[in-house]
């Protein structure tokens, strides 16, 4: 047995990344070193009482004499891929402002199709873990928009009348803090008590409010200093100051994600690929390898292939 810690290592390339892990212990050491920066713990009972056997790999507890590998009770826990696989993984989904098609990430790591689905929808698990809680403030940009297909798109036989405008499609809210962060989510409706709840969870008071002329956001002034664009007489800025381009620059962004590298997501999993947007949004002026870090550091949780697909 040994108690010795694996280092973490840095890198800023993904060539840097992959010469820091030459082989599958030295992923498996920088993971360690990452989930136990502050000390070994057991992922069934919690005990710090931990030993370590000279394989690098086996753990046991003092406490509930259970064996476990540094994977369990994280996203990787019962995967058969390579840990170099993994790091790869959540390097082309980390990096890519667009995340990558699971049949892509397919060929670019060498798993079949349905692995590679399963390992992003595994990161998206990972990321959720971690929410965004930090009240907005300051400048603050909030704007609904419609997920869905286009009738004239689908095949004759599907089309169905009156499905113009958000009519079958899904609605999602977001709010982005300028030069901050962003939030986005799913909302069963655009009523004014749905859509200012969500603000008023997520905004601090005072703040200066910037969305177009949707019903929804009549009611803010008096929290906030709301702000209106009338998009539908032709306006989008007023002033240099009041307009919702930020937040509408995300919706865009994530609309070319399904159409250019999705091609299709369903209403099942849109709150997942919205997580993985915005996590990566979020992160956006991080460096490259630190955001493959920041991804390892929050991959508690297992998630199941039954349950995925339940």
């Amino acid at each position: 047995m040994t108690t010795n810690k694996p280092a973490m290592q840095s890198f800023d390339t993904l060539m840097e990344m992959m010469s820091a892990f030459p082989d599958e212990q030295s992923a498996i050491d920088h993971f360690t070193a990452i989930r136990w920066k502050n000390g070994a713990f057991c992922p069934h009972c919690g005990s710090t009482k931990v030993y370590h056997f000279s394989d690098k790999r086996t753990h046991k507890c003092g406490d509930c004499r259970k064996r476990f590998s540094i994977k369990v009770g994280t996203i990787f826990e019962d995967s058969k891929v390579q840990m170099r696989k993994w790091m790869m993984a959540i390097w082309l989904l980390t990096s890519h402002k667009k995340g990558i098609a699971s049949t892509q990430l397919a060929k670019d790591i060498g798993v079949t199709q349905k692995t590679a689905w399963f390992m992003t929808h595994r990161l998206r698990h990972a990321i959720r873990t971690q929410s965004f809680n930090r009240p907005l403030k300051g400048e603050v940009e909030a704007d609904e928009t419609f997920i869905g297909g286009k009738e004239k798109n689908k095949h004759r036989s599907k089309r169905k009348p009156g499905q113009q405008g958000g009519a079958g499609k899904v609605a999602v809210l977001g709010v982005l803090e300028r030069g901050g962060e962003l939030r986005t989510g799913e909302t069963p409706n655009l009523r004014a008590r749905t859509v200012q709840t969500v603000i008023r969870e997520n905004v601090a008071k005072g703040a200066n409010v910037m969305t177009d002329e949707h019903v929804g956001f009549q009611g803010l002034q008096g929290d906030y200093n709301h702000h209106t664009v009338v998009h539908s007489a032709g306006e989008y800025v007023r002033d240099y100051f009041n307009h919702t381009n930020g937040i509408e620059s995300v919706w865009a962004l994530f609309k070319r994600q399904i159409v250019g590298t999705h091609h299709f997501m369903s209403r099942k999993h849109l709150s997942k690929y919205l997580g993985e947007m915005t996590w990566r949004f979020n992160l956006r002026n991080a460096g490259e390898g630190d955001r493959v870090n920041a991804l390892l550091a929050q991959t508690a949780g297992r998630l199941t292939y039954k349950n995925l697909i339940a």
